[in-house]
């Protein structure tokens, strides 16, 4: 798989969540913000990432650079998802399903910042299980690497593109 290089593409980032840790030390209270990341270009590349500061600001740039290095390559077929795939990442279950011209990103907070950096404008989706954004984010990515797009499954069952949309 070729690496995907963050600066020759215009990425748009998106901050999911961002959550307020406290660690309790002989002082006092210690607070620090982690924040997820989800940044692509809307044309198939998207990737995510985690950053972990003591300010808001700087945990949103860390986890920005954080997913500038885990850039993937999502296949895209009319604006939708190829094929129905499902993700599984610790307790957290995705089912994504393509989705007629028209229809919208129908899925929930975590996944939809995922599908719209993607560029992926129908689908059909639904996080059961754990709603924590980082498993449902990880999930989400587990079932769109899973994707494959027709010309990518007619090389490798070695037959042509006719064949395998008409049998």
């Amino acid at each position: 798989m070729k690496k995907i290089k963050a600066s020759e593409l215009e990425l748009k980032e998106t901050v999911v969540s961002i959550s307020r840790v406290t660690k309790v030390v002989k002082g006092g209270r210690r607070f620090s913000f982690s924040a997820i990341v989800v940044v692509g270009n809307e044309k198939g590349v998207v990737g995510h990432g985690l950053g972990k500061a003591n300010e808001v600001t700087n945990a949103i740039i860390k986890g920005t650079d954080d997913a500038k290095k885990n850039l993937v390559n999502i296949p895209i077929l009319k604006n939708t998802v190829p094929h129905q795939v499902t993700g599984k990442y610790g307790g957290g279950f995705v089912l994504i399903k393509p989705a007629a011209p028209g229809t919208g990103v129908i899925a929930g907070g975590a996944m939809r910042s995922v599908f719209e950096n993607a560029g992926i404008k129908d689908v059909l989706a639904k996080s059961k299980g754990s709603s924590n954004p980082h498993n449902v984010i990880k999930a989400t990515f587990s079932g769109l690497l899973k994707l494959r797009d027709p010309l990518a499954v007619s090389k490798q069952r070695g037959v042509s593109l006719n064949k395998i949309f008409n049998g």
